[in-house]
């Protein structure tokens, strides 16, 4: 039985952003965070794809308080206009999902000069994350859910000084999903005596757009009829994304990785604490974010 369906949490009164949440296992988050009652904020890049989003959820779940904000994950500026408008009009925030990634985009560069993949999987994540962290606080109990990979179990040494500087899109895709689980460890360190609890997953291999559109044509149009066996749809993508957003009694396991609804092990890229203390510095040093502003330590 997939999770979503035996777990009955209302959300009602509270808050969640996904983000990337117009396609993919960011929308079937969104929808059944939706179906719970909560008031739901569709963080895209696409407007016009987040818009008729909210259209189907609003449709499907009769709840109205589904809305759109505008994030390109690929511009810092547009990361920090969005915590603003957050911070502005929102009264709480009780999830924040960091969903939205990329995928082998080769050697690119954002208009902040950093690797693409780098900057939209793991660099904005962290900004948006601190950037909201008083809101979060103030809700608290509330909780940060970021989607890494497994991909992350198979990532190169990562030191600080390689955080922009990669030749391979492969190794910059596994890092970066690294970078999601050490900004996991801590942060939830950082924040154990705030009721804000902290949890990075892997949802499995997923059959949605974001992996399909980079694939020879020729594997793209049996893509549909392999899928079935080899891959997840969205929505069993989506469980765990939701099980550690949603599941009561798990707070005691912040900082921790989920598979399939579960606590797994750390992988072994991921057990040196001192190297995840390195990165953590130098990844807010590379943001020009000051933690003192918001964590008092």
């Amino acid at each position: 039985m997939a999770f979503s369906n035996s777990n009955k949490v209302s959300l009602s009164g509270k808050t969640v952003i996904v983000t990337g949440a117009n396609t993919g296992i960011g929308y079937e988050t969104a929808l059944e965070c939706a179906k719970r009652g909560g008031r739901v904020i569709l963080a895209c890049r696409d407007e016009t794809k987040g818009l008729k989003a909210i259209e189907i959820i609003q449709k499907l779940t009769a709840n109205k308080n589904v809305i759109l904000k505008r994030l390109d994950l690929a511009s810092l500026n547009s990361v920090r206009e969005f915590a603003q408008d957050i911070l502005k009009n929102e009264r709480r925030l009780d999830i924040l999902i960091n969903n939205a990634g990329a995928i082998m985009l080769g050697n690119q560069k954002t208009i902040d000069g950093f690797q693409l993949e780098m900057q939209v999987n793991y660099l904005a994540p962290v900004l948006i994350t601190m950037l909201l962290l008083d809101l979060l606080k103030k809700s608290a109990p509330s909780r940060i859910v970021n989607v890494s990979s497994k991909a992350a179990k198979y990532a190169k040494k990562f030191t600080p000084e390689q955080i922009n500087s990669y030749k391979s899109h492969v190794n910059a895709y596994s890092n970066s999903k690294l970078g999601n689980i050490l900004f996991t460890q801590v942060l939830a360190e950082k924040l154990k005596d705030f009721n804000v609890s902290v949890f990075s997953l892997h949802p499995g291999a997923i059959y949605t757009d974001i992996a399909i559109q980079h694939l020879n044509p020729c594997i793209q149009s049996c893509g549909k009829c392999f899928s079935n066996i080899f891959l997840k749809t969205p929505v069993e993508g989506s469980q765990t994304t939701l099980y550690v957003a949603l599941e009561q009694g798990i707070e005691h396991l912040t900082g921790r990785h989920f598979e399939e609804c579960k606590v797994v092990k750390s992988y072994s890229t991921a057990k040196d604490p001192k190297q995840a203390k390195q990165i953590w510095d130098s990844t807010l040093k590379l943001l020009s974010y000051d933690e003192n502003e918001t964590i008092r330590i």
